[in-house]
Formats: structure tokens, C-alpha cells, sequence
């Protein structure tokens, strides 16, 4: 399964689930990163962590350790997104 640590930069997927738990789980979930929520990798920082991700208008900064812990899926085309229909 791919985590949130595989994507580069540009890339756009939608968060599945999480495998970490306790305190660290309720951070991702208190900056948004939950279940079903799509997120773009922004950029990774000069030594390659942390990476930045941006969901829908705010921008949050992730370890790549906790990255890992973030199990994610390919966003299928939303006809309403690419302006037909």
C-alpha cells in the first residue's frame, strides 16, 4: 500500500486511512488529515524533510515519519473539477 512518504511533489491523492495511533494520530486528524480528504504534495524542504501538503485552503508541514503512517489512494477525475458538465 502507498503512504503520503511515496508522492512527489505536484502529486494529488486522497488519505485512506492511518496506522499510527495515540497522540500522534489525533495531530493528523487535528490538521485535517483524515480519511477521505484529498491533499497535494507541495514541495519537500531542502534535506528532504519535512514535506509540505496543502488541503483544501491551508497549507501543513509533515515529517516524513509520520508521512509513512498515512496510507493513501489515487483521486479518481471529478467531472465538476475539469469545468465540463
Amino acid at each position: 500500500m502507498k503512504t503520503l512518504n511515496d508522492i512527489a511533489p505536484g502529486g494529488r491523492v486522497r488519505i485512506r486511512r492511518h496506522r499510527s495511533d495515540g497522540a500522534v494520530r489525533q495531530r493528523l486528524l487535528d490538521l485535517g488529515l483524515m480519511p477521505n480528504v484529498v491533499v497535494t504534495v507541495v514541495r519537500s524542504a531542502p534535506l528532504n524533510d519535512p514535506i509540505e501538503l496543502k488541503l483544501d485552503a491551508s497549507n501543513v508541514s509533515l515529517r516524513r515519519q509520520e508521512a509513512r503512517t498515512i496510507e493513501i489512494s489515487p483521486v479518481e477525475a471529478d467531472p465538476a473539477e475539469s469545468g465540463h458538465g
